[in-house]
């Protein structure tokens, strides 16, 4: 189910779709799935997995340390699928966000095969452009799964335009320079890049919906984001959640439950 679906179905709402992310295997395999369920459960719309890697230049700390986690618990390719069929079966749009050695290491058009199988909606590629290598298009194409590649504030009118057409599912905003993390404020720099990104879409006669990536980290902000953006992302403070009771799981999942349901009424009340 592609990932565009969740976003629709928001709008005929009148709200912004909220997706929430965790990496695969943290803090554990099942743990990890029962997480993404409680926060399906809660009110996340279309949920992102991460593929664990040994080299997270693009993430901040929060992430890191789970992803170290859960490679420390021997999480492998095939776990992250199990995760993916796991959560998909909820019948909520499931991507993976990866870097791209991964996949090539794995084969692309054997992943592509694997996650189409899994019930898995498409791609995230953080370090990947449309333009970089089209291998994974063609495999995409193929099994019809999303391919989200993401547009930055530094990216010019010309790249915008270039990463929305290549673009399906939806467009991914990442409107914070640097690492991701958690932040206690919103960047002014998100709202210009949605528009920009928009004026991308509408030139293109797509529809496609633009999601914001920028540090949400409870409803207030959500709320902030999704008045001018298609989907708030979340995934620092998703994290940093179970980080913080990693030897009470129930309590875990119980504060994970509830930043969820604020997030969602961040989304429904902007």
């Amino acid at each position: 189910m592609s990932a565009r679906l969740a976003f629709d179905r928001a709008k005929a709402d009148g709200r912004a779709a909220l997706v929430g992310y965790l990496p695969a295997g943290f803090p554990d395999v099942q743990g990890g799935i029962d997480a993404l369920r409680a926060m399906v459960d809660a009110g996340c719309d279309v949920i992102e997995i991460g593929l664990p890697y040994s080299d997270p230049v693009m993430d901040g700390p929060t992430i890191q340390a789970a992803a170290q986690q859960a490679l420390d618990g021997g999480v492998r390719t095939a776990d992250v699928l199990r995760t993916v069929e796991a959560v998909a079966a909820t019948g909520t749009p499931t991507l993976v966000m990866t870097y791209w050695n991964p996949i090539e290491r794995y084969g692309v058009s054997r992943f592509a095969t694997d996650l189409a199988n899994a019930g898995g909606a498409g791609l995230i590629t953080p370090d990947l452009t449309p333009d970089a290598d089209p291998a994974w298009s063609r495999a995409a194409d193929e099994h019809d799964l999303d391919k989200v590649y993401l547009v930055a504030p530094s990216s010019t009118d010309e790249r915008i335009a270039m990463t929305t057409a290549a673009c399906r599912g939806f467009v991914y905003a990442t409107a914070v320079m640097g690492v991701t993390g958690a932040r206690t404020t919103t960047s002014d720099l998100a709202e210009p890049l949605v528009a920009r990104a928009r004026q991308a879409v509408a030139a293109q006669q797509s529809g496609l919906p633009v999601g914001v990536g920028l540090g949400v980290s409870n409803g207030a902000q959500a709320a902030e984001v999704a008045a001018y953006a298609d989907g708030v992302i979340v995934g620092s403070a998703f994290v940093r959640v179970l980080l913080d009771h990693p030897d009470d799981r129930a309590a875990g999942l119980r504060a994970l439950t509830a930043l969820t349901e604020d997030l969602a009424g961040g989304v429904r009340g902007a």
